[in-house]
């Protein structure tokens, strides 16, 4: 982790972008810059809680432990996201969940104090902020429902398409950022052997192609056929 000094442009942050203009400069005073190079931690489940970090560049996996020697990746966080707010709270003080660098990443960071302060003052980004949580809990409330009840196979189909959504397709129709097997079967509650088999399946039956670890979506409809 290195931290930036100097002037930094976040203004194309989640914060910057939804706060009053007039709140840029003390935005400015109070927030820190900080790079994380693939692989870091940003921080770990059960660190004390210091502050909300939004980020500029990058992607970043959020987890938790699921077993002794198993993580669950809850979401996948980059650009115009945010990470560390499940942080807030009025009688945890530890972070429920743990952040990890899949890309080089850029975050801009402010302290747990500067943004209450920020959401008092700040109208319009405390009704962003609302409706960021109530989507996010939303989906993770899908998600479980998911784990609980749909098949393994139904579970990586979709998986693959939130993956797309996610991070958009490049020149040649692959997605544009290429996850491990390990990482998609920690996406969705499963192990490696399991989505290497499926997406051989998946492969075979044209509903996807790959190119070493990249994967391109051939046929979505087929995918959201196996998530009903």
């Amino acid at each position: 982790m290195k931290k930036e000094k100097g002037n930094f442009d976040a203004s194309g942050t989640f914060l910057y972008r939804h706060c009053l203009k007039e709140w840029w400069p003390a935005l400015d005073a109070h927030r820190q810059v900080f790079r994380y190079k693939k692989g870091e931690i940003i921080f770990k489940e059960g660190d004390v809680v210091q502050g909300v970090f939004f980020m500029i560049d990058g992607v970043v996996k959020v987890h938790k432990q699921w077993t002794d020697d198993k993580e669950l990746i809850i979401r996948f966080a980059r650009q115009l996201d945010i990470i560390g707010h499940r942080g807030l709270s009025t009688h945890d003080h530890t972070y429920p969940i743990g952040a990890t660098v899949l890309a080089d990443a850029v975050v801009c960071f402010i302290t747990m104090d500067f943004f209450r302060s920020t959401l008092a003052v700040n109208p319009g980004f405390a009704y962003e902020f609302l409706m960021f949580m109530a989507d996010e809990l939303q989906l993770s409330e899908q998600r479980m429902r998911d784990l609980a009840h749909m098949q393994v196979k139904g579970r990586v189909a979709k998986a693959l398409l939130s993956i797309e959504k996610k991070f958009s397709v490049d020149k040649d129709s692959f997605i544009a950022f290429t996850l491990s097997r390990q990482d998609i079967a920690s996406y969705t509650g499963t192990t490696y052997e399991t989505v290497y088999k499926l997406l051989a399946e998946f492969s075979e039956a044209g509903f996807i192609k790959t190119n070493g670890k990249d994967i391109a979506l051939l046929n979505r409809e087929g995918l959201i056929a196996l998530t009903q």
